[in-house]
């Protein structure tokens, strides 16, 4: 236990840094890692959806699914397997999304914004907590969506494939895709610095399983600590980080992408918490997960997009608030948000009594 603890809280440290690193190359205030939002980005980038202000292959989410596939192939981890109800998944990735997106950020992306002095990001950070409750209780109550089985290799080679296409869209044809010319997709470390941080992150995340859904799980189920240090860990890197750079802002004042809507960041997040629960890990891991040959995780990861897509094309994103010359231009959540979010909440409901063990006739 002593030498996975040690291992999850230098994967924690090396995020943190990098995403510190990627802030200071370019990336949005507390954004050097986001998986909700560069999802997000890509999924513009493909035209999914038309919001012009985030379109943008992000290289830090294909280099963390290649570092779990190089990582998962040299130790021998990468397994193909699949079929443990691939539907449902995809449905929750899109669930995870909708909620994730309603707060501005996913649980990494909650941990960079609290060790960058976003007190904002307290009400997603309690929702979270919460959804992971009452995920927790439905595992308890014998929740599951089945054994995955073992497929072909190539199954297993999907989603890494698939990013190996966007990396070789981006630097051979840029002009298939759509770029941001202003918003936060716009604003980008250099490709190779992003790829690279991904990449080290993903093999690092690969072998620790560092995992911010499964911490908590782990917590309230084992009482077992590991997983959550590594979340402790990037909080601390990045705190400390942010204030050597004087990049500390505490406080309730207009933060980088954030809004004021509390309730909403809250239920959003408690969306985001209780999907990632019954997936088996946050998007985060979904990534890595895909990265070692999980054809199931790979199929969130495509709800994921899916479900960024249909949140901007629907409206159901949350807005930044914005500060021009002193005048402060509130963001939130929107009607069609709010209606999104609580619609997810309720097919939350339905997938985990739907879901619940019951015993198999002969």
């Amino acid at each position: 236990m002593k030498k996975i603890n040690l291992l999850v809280v230098c994967t924690g440290a090396v995020v943190g840094l990098a995403a510190l690193l990627l802030t200071a190359l370019g990336n949005p205030g507390n954004m050097g890692f986001c998986i909700a939002c560069f999802l997000r980005d890509i999924s513009g980038a493909l035209g999914l959806h038309s919001a012009a202000k985030v379109q943008y292959v992000r290289p830090e989410i294909i280099g963390l699914v290649l570092g779990s596939a190089v990582m998962a192939l040299a130790t021998g981890e990468f397994k193909a397997r699949a079929g443990s109800a691939p539907a449902l998944r995809f449905l929750l990735g899109g669930i995870v999304m909708v909620g994730a997106l309603a707060f501005l950020g996913c649980p990494l992306r909650m941990v960079l914004r609290l060790g960058g002095g976003d007190v904002t990001a307290i009400a997603g950070l309690a929702g979270f907590v919460v959804g992971i409750l009452v995920g927790v209780a439905c595992l308890k109550k014998g929740f599951s969506l089945g054994r995955a089985y073992k497929v072909k290799k190539a199954e297993g080679f999907v989603l890494p494939g698939i990013m190996v296409g966007l990396i070789l869209l981006l630097l051979v044809a840029p002009g298939l895709l759509k770029f941001s010319q202003e918003g936060p997709g716009a604003i980008h470390a250099f490709w190779a610095a992003a790829l690279c941080a991904g990449l080290i992150c993903g093999a690092m995340a690969q072998r620790s399983r560092l995992c911010m859904a499964g911490g908590i799980r782990d917590t309230v189920l084992f009482r077992d600590f590991h997983l959550l240090s590594g979340f402790i860990a990037i909080f601390v890197v990045v705190l400390v980080g942010n204030l050597l750079r004087g990049t500390f802002q505490p406080g309730l004042a207009v933060q980088p992408v954030a809004h004021h809507d509390y309730l909403w960041s809250f239920l959003g997040m408690a969306a985001a918490g209780w999907g990632s629960i019954l997936l088996g890990g946050c998007p985060l891991r979904q990534l890595i997960l895909a990265g070692e040959g999980n054809g199931d995780s790979a199929v969130t990861v495509l709800g994921m997009i899916v479900g960024a897509a249909l949140s901007h094309n629907f409206g159901m994103a949350g807005n930044a608030d914005a500060m021009t010359d002193g005048v402060l231009t509130p963001g939130g959540v929107g009607i069609s948000g709010r209606i999104g979010v609580v619609i997810c909440l309720l097919l939350l409901v339905g997938i985990s009594f739907a879901n619940l063990h019951k015993e198999e006739k002969v």
